[in-house]
């Protein structure tokens, strides 16, 4: 810290001392104590107050400017004028978090740890004032990092959600611009047949098997790539044999839209040698135009589902605490993150439907599953089982949820609940989504407990279906 001094050791003055609203009202000799015992400082803007890592031995005060700190987790603390921080009586702060720097020219001093006892013996007011301090600065941090633990939730989910969009979305756009060039085909296609004079039973079987391949379309099964590439290899072989061009192009087309031999065949025999090559590029591009819409509906009702999903899984629109149903909460949290599902989870459904609505904040509870799940998937690094079961259980709503990752060691079940206590590597948790699940558990009359070992993690929630029952508080260290 005494990189911070850019003028020799100084003592604060009594009327800098009184502007700080902690010290302002303090008899002339406590007053007095403090000034001479406290040490002065003068920063330059830039200039560094503490460093991160330092051991924590002063508390400061700061009389003018503006000292900011930013933690590595991205967040941020910021010292204004008459605010009494650093290391406090009671504090179990060890070492600074941060560094420290002004953002501009500042003024303020700092007392050593070595003088509080003395401090609190001549102004005993100060054991309340300071204890006071500690606790808003621990409630200011609580809240700053739980807001930080929602936006990095809501960054995953948003991230996932726009992953699972853009499938959709590109799906549809590459229908979109096929479907455009397979209509000019047809258009082309269709003049060429007029301007050369095709016969009417001609243009009356083109017409039916127009209207016949609209009502088979999406009847066909898939094929296989070996089934695919030997279908398209004798379509091809059969359009050369006919003086088709573009036989191989037309035969992946006629392919894709689930046409057999006997329609070739049936083709040929009604449409006239001369007209082949017309009526099959026709042909072709109207199949292709009944596929494309359907993936284009697929497309769409796939963005339409997660929209769907996203509304619910928020109750944007909905009064905050109302009947619903658990299930959809599940399902929809599902939803949001199959992006991360869809790589190697296999999710497991024990869903018992009878259960009743239950009164509840449905979008909170919504982030207890989110929690819970987001928990299991990272348990199993992204491969393994998720069992997901719902039950009725005295008047409760029971819901488990288990992975079949390696467990929780047991020297830590006891503090999986506390607040920023996290298992995760330094950057990739809060430990704040344990407490809130339990907050929020709680909140609602409800309960919650866990069982782990090697090979099983399972947390049980039970909320009254009635916010009137009252439960059994929870167990924090397992059932």
């Amino acid at each position: 810290m005494d990189s911070a001094i850019t003028h020799p050791a100084t003592h604060p003055a009594i009327d800098e001392l009184t502007a700080i609203s902690t010290f302002s009202d303090l008899p002339a000799d406590g007053l007095e104590w403090l000034a001479s015992h406290m040490e002065a400082f003068d920063l330059e803007p830039g200039a560094v107050l503490v460093h991160a890592g330092e051991p924590a031995e002063h508390l400061a005060v700061l009389f003018r400017g503006e000292v900011r700190a930013e933690r590595a987790n991205g967040g941020v603390y910021v010292m204004h004028p008459g605010q009494v921080t650093g290391l406090l009586p009671y504090s179990r702060l060890t070492q600074y978090p941060s560094t420290g720097r002004a953002v501009m020219e500042s003024r303020g001093a700092r007392l050593h740890k070595s003088y509080f006892p003395e401090m609190l013996q001549r102004m005993p007011v100060l054991n309340q004032r300071l204890v006071s301090v500690l606790a808003d600065r621990i409630r200011q941090t609580a809240v700053a990092d739980q807001q930080r633990e929602k936006l990095m939730a809501l960054g995953k989910l948003s991230a996932g959600l726009a992953h699972e969009l853009n499938n959709p979305a590109g799906a549809v756009r590459r229908a979109a611009d096929a479907l455009r060039q397979a209509i000019l085909s047809v258009r082309r296609a269709t003049l060429q047949l007029d301007q050369r004079g095709l016969p009417q039973p001609a243009r009356l079987f083109i017409a039916r098997l127009d209207c016949d391949w609209l009502r088979q379309a999406g009847e066909h099964s898939a094929l296989d790539t070996l089934e695919r590439s030997e279908r398209e290899e004798e379509f091809a072989t059969w359009l050369e044999d006919h003086q088709i061009p573009n036989a191989w192009e037309l035969a992946a087309a006629l392919v894709d839209a689930g046409c057999e031999r006997s329609t070739l065949e049936e083709v040929v025999k009604q449409i006239p040698p001369e007209f082949l090559a017309d009526a099959f590029t026709r042909l072709t591009a109207s199949f292709t135009i009944s596929r494309l819409i359907e993936e284009i509906d697929s497309g769409v009702g796939k963005i339409s589902e997660l929209v769907r999903a996203v509304k619910e899984y928020s109750y944007m629109d909905q009064m905050p605490e109302q009947e619903i149903d658990v299930h959809n909460g599940l399902e929809n949290t599902l939803i949001m993150l199959r992006h991360r599902l869809k790589y190697g989870i296999e999710v497991v459904r024990d869903y018992d439907r009878t259960l009743p609505m239950i009164c509840a904040r449905g979008s909170e509870l919504n982030q207890v599953w989110t929690n819970l799940i987001s928990n299991a998937i990272d348990a199993m690094n992204g491969n393994g089982k998720l069992h997901i079961r719902t039950a009725r259980e005295a008047g409760c709503a029971v819901v488990e949820i288990t992975d079949n990752g390696p467990g929780i060691p047991s020297e830590l079940q006891p503090r999986i609940f506390e607040p920023f206590f996290t298992t995760k590597p330094v950057g990739e948790g809060t430990g704040l989504g344990l407490d809130t699940v339990y907050r929020i558990v709680t909140n609602h009359h409800g309960h919650i407990s866990f069982e782990s070992h090697p090979g099983e993690t399972r947390f049980t929630v039970r909320i009254p279906f009635s916010k009137e029952m009252n439960t059994p508080s929870p167990n924090v260290a397992g059932d």
